[in-house]
């Protein structure tokens, strides 16, 4: 699925997945650098994200991969 992950400007992530009209904050990453690990959303989703550089710039679309939660 797209999701859009996003920083804010106090420095909170978030993803947005437009199909379901969704967003909610990043509550827990895999990686520190996120990208290639897992991330889980505050409704508790778990998506699992593509391998990407750890600069890669943000906000940014990717393929992610839902993994668990309703």
């Amino acid at each position: 699925m797209k999701v859009m992950i996003r920083r804010d400007s106090d420095g909170i992530l978030s993803a947005y997945v437009p199909k379901k009209d969704l967003e909610e904050p990043i509550v827990a990453v895999e990686n520190p650098q996120m990208w290639g690990g897992s991330v889980t959303l505050a409704n508790g989703w778990k998506l699992q994200l593509p391998e990407m550089a750890a600069e890669t710039t943000l906000p940014i679309t990717v393929e992610a991969k839902k993994i668990s939660g309703e």
